[in-house]
C-alpha cells in the first residue's frame, strides 16, 4: 500500500510540474469546439479534417507528456497509449475524410471510449488533492459521448458536430479546471519546500 501512495504521489507531482500541457489540451479542446459550434452546417468533410487536427495535436501532446514522464523514470504507459491513439485516429481521419457518416461515427465513438477508459485508469494514479476527480470527469464525458455515438451513428453532421462541440467544451472545461488544480498544487510545494532551513 505504501509503495502504491508513493507512486500515486509521483506520478501527481510529474503532472504538477507540466500542468500546462493539461492547460493547453483544454484550450485545444475549447477552441475545436467553439468552432463546431459557430459553423454546424459544414460538411462532414470539414469536420472530419477539424476531428483530426484536434486529435493529432493532442496526441502530440500526449507522447511528449509520456516522454517527460519516462526520462524522470516515472509511470509513462497510459499517456504514451492515450497519445498514440489520437495520433492513429487523427491521421486516419486526415487520409480518409470521405469514408461513410457511420464509419466515421463508430470510428468517433471508439475512440471516445477507449480515451474515457485510459483516462479514468489513469485517475487512479492522482491523489484527490490534484484533481483526481476532475480527471474522472474527463473521462465520463469521454465515455457518454462515445456511447451516443453508438445509439445513433447515423444523424445527420450538424448533429453529429453539436455532440462533438459540447463535448470538446466540456472535456476542454474540465481538463482546464484539473490544470489549474495542479498548478495550484505545485506551487504550494515550491513554496512548502523541505530543503528550506530556516534562518538563525
Amino acid at each position: 500500500m505504501a509503495d502504491k501512495l508513493t507512486e500515486n504521489r509521483a506520478m501527481s507531482d510529474l503532472l504538477a510540474k507540466n500542468w500546462w500541457a493539461i492547460a493547453l489540451r483544454g484550450v485545444l479542446a475549447i477552441i475545436v469546439g467553439l468552432i463546431a459550434l459557430a459553423a454546424p452546417g459544414l460538411a462532414l468533410l470539414s469536420f472530419a479534417l477539424v476531428f483530426a487536427a484536434y486529435l493529432i495535436a493532442d496526441g502530440l501532446v500526449g507522447v511528449t507528456s509520456a516522454i517527460w514522464a519516462a526520462r524522470s523514470h516515472e509511470r509513462w504507459g497510459l499517456l504514451l497509449a492515450e497519445g498514440v491513439l489520437n495520433l492513429v485516429v487523427g491521421l486516419v481521419a486526415a487520409f480518409f475524410p470521405l469514408a461513410a457518416v457511420m464509419a466515421f461515427a463508430l470510428l468517433a465513438a471508439f475512440w471516445a471510449l477507449v480515451t474515457g477508459g485510459l483516462m479514468l485508469a489513469s485517475a487512479y494514479s492522482l491523489t484527490a488533492e490534484h484533481g483526481r476527480w476532475w480527471m474522472v470527469l474527463s473521462g465520463v464525458v469521454s465515455i457518454v459521448f462515445g456511447i451516443a455515438l453508438l445509439i445513433a451513428p447515423l444523424l445527420g453532421a450538424v448533429v453529429l458536430t453539436w455532440w462533438f462541440a459540447g463535448y470538446a467544451l466540456a472535456f476542454g472545461a474540465f481538463m482546464l479546471v484539473l490544470a489549474f488544480r495542479l498548478r495550484r498544487e505545485s506551487r504550494h510545494k515550491t513554496t512548502v519546500s523541505p530543503d528550506a532551513s530556516p534562518r538563525v
